[in-house]
């Protein structure tokens, strides 16, 4: 008699189809890949854990299983890339059986046939405790270098795709679609200087990539594209608070010289628009720029990990 963890390995292969440029995926020790250029591969992994990164409810099975796969797709996009193949681990709750493990994998398997992504394998184990999910992603860059976070010089535009705030209580954090589509678009009209997704919070991701750059950045407060869920939000903090420090949004930062900030203003047609929302600085620090002109420091706002004390 089978045990239930091969029956759910063998269900999820079932439902699985493998393609370049993974050779070989699920149904042996390991997986089996073969690159079709000579790019960089490039690699990411998070791991959500129930009551921190999602809820029941809220949330449903599906939707934490496509969010361990979102959010590492979204990483993806950040550093100018394509997936290719996902690795997927999790431990499942004993008491909630196999149609909810089912479940978490329906959701997670959809976001990756979705984008072309190849389930090529990882591990399943069971526990008397919560959810977790631990998905690695791989891929390569769509041009010859990956788009790091340092890369910003003084003078270039920042924009961000989409808008910002309120993604916890919209829900939004479960549904959200990562920015491949439109990363690859933007490699095609511009040259992409640097690049974060906003994970953490614009803020705080602002200033991880200027940190990194060893530059600063003004931010113009009234062009901050926000949510209409950030705008209607009746809980004392204003709606560019929320946009500013919310996290999970998963839309993209980046940086591009004048010219080309210019051309995407002009002539982006995409669905998902993208918003100049200020200008980087040789003089290290981040302001925030009011439409009265004032200008005040705008300090890293948002989700911060803690490890105790």
């Amino acid at each position: 008699m089978n045990r239930p963890e091969f029956v759910l390995i063998d269900w999820i292969r079932a439902q699985v189809r493998d393609h370049e440029p993974v050779r070989l995926g699920i149904g042996d020790d390991a997986a089996s890949l073969r690159p079709a250029s000579d790019r960089d591969t490039l690699v990411a992994i998070d791991m959500l854990m129930e009551g921190v990164h999602f809820t029941f409810p809220s949330a449903t099975p599906a939707q934490a299983g496509r969010k361990g796969l979102a959010v590492n797709l979204s990483d993806i996009a950040a550093m100018g890339g394509r997936a290719t193949a996902a690795f997927v681990s999790v431990a499942l709750p004993n008491e909630r059986g196999m149609e909810f493990a089912k479940e978490v994998h329906r959701g997670l398997i959809a976001l990756a046939e979705e984008f072309e992504v190849v389930l090529a394998g990882g591990d399943t184990n069971s526990w008397n405790g919560p959810l977790v999910i631990s998905v690695t992603v791989v891929g390569e860059p769509l041009k010859l270098q990956p788009v790091c976070r340092q890369g910003a010089v003084p003078g270039d535009w920042l924009f961000v795709t989409g808008a910002l705030g309120g993604s916890l209580p919209s829900g939004r954090h479960l549904t959200f679609t990562p920015r491949l589509r439109e990363v690859q678009a933007l490699s095609q009209m511009v040259d992409l200087h640097a690049m974060i997704d906003v994970s953490d919070g614009l803020a705080a991701d602002l200033h991880h990539l200027l940190r990194a750059s060893v530059v600063g950045a003004i931010l113009d407060a009234d062009s901050i594209p926000l949510t209409t869920t950030a705008q209607n939000l009746q809980d004392g903090r204003s709606s560019l608070l929320h946009g500013l420090s919310d996290g999970e949004d998963f839309e993209l930062l980046f940086a591009v010289s004048p010219a080309d900030g210019r051309l995407l203003m002009s002539q982006w047609q995409y669905e998902t628009p993208v918003t100049k929302i200020g200008e980087v600085t040789s003089a290290t620090g981040c302001w925030l720029r009011e439409s009265t002109g004032v200008v005040t420091p705008l300090l890293p706002l948002g989700w911060t990990h803690s490890l105790g004390s």
